[in-house]
């Protein structure tokens, strides 16, 4: 089991940007797809973007071209680069790292609260 420790969250104002990172437990980080992940009040908990352990990116259409996710497996650093930030991106963000077999509720960093207000 993977378990993250997440900063980096904050209030920016909208067009700003701001910068999250999770730093991973154990030697597994580097075998699986992670991602970061966000919910507001009331709603699902989605995909931002998820990247490969070789590096490969994809990313949600809402974010495409403002939002940069990487990682450093030397390192069991996962990392979400956000530019151009606007109100609709105020939510609470989640790393996650999809182990397969895994239940849903494990391998999830805690939660990190963006809030995007001028």
């Amino acid at each position: 089991q993977v378990q993250f420790v997440a900063a980096g969250g904050g209030l920016v104002q909208p067009g700003g940007s701001l910068n999250l990172l999770c730093a991973a437990s154990g030697n597994t980080f580097d075998q699986y797809i992670s991602g970061w992940y966000r919910q507001g009040p009331g709603k699902q908990r989605n995909a931002v973007a998820t990247i490969t352990s070789f590096g490969i990116p994809n990313y949600s259409d809402s974010v495409k071209g403002r939002f940069t996710i990487s990682r450093d497996n030397a390192k069991n650093m996962l990392y979400l680069q956000m530019t151009n930030l606007n109100a609709a991106d105020t939510d609470v963000y989640y790393c996650h790292i999809l182990v397969p077999g895994a239940r849903i509720g494990d391998n999830w960093g805690q939660g990190i609260q963006v809030t995007v207000s001028s």
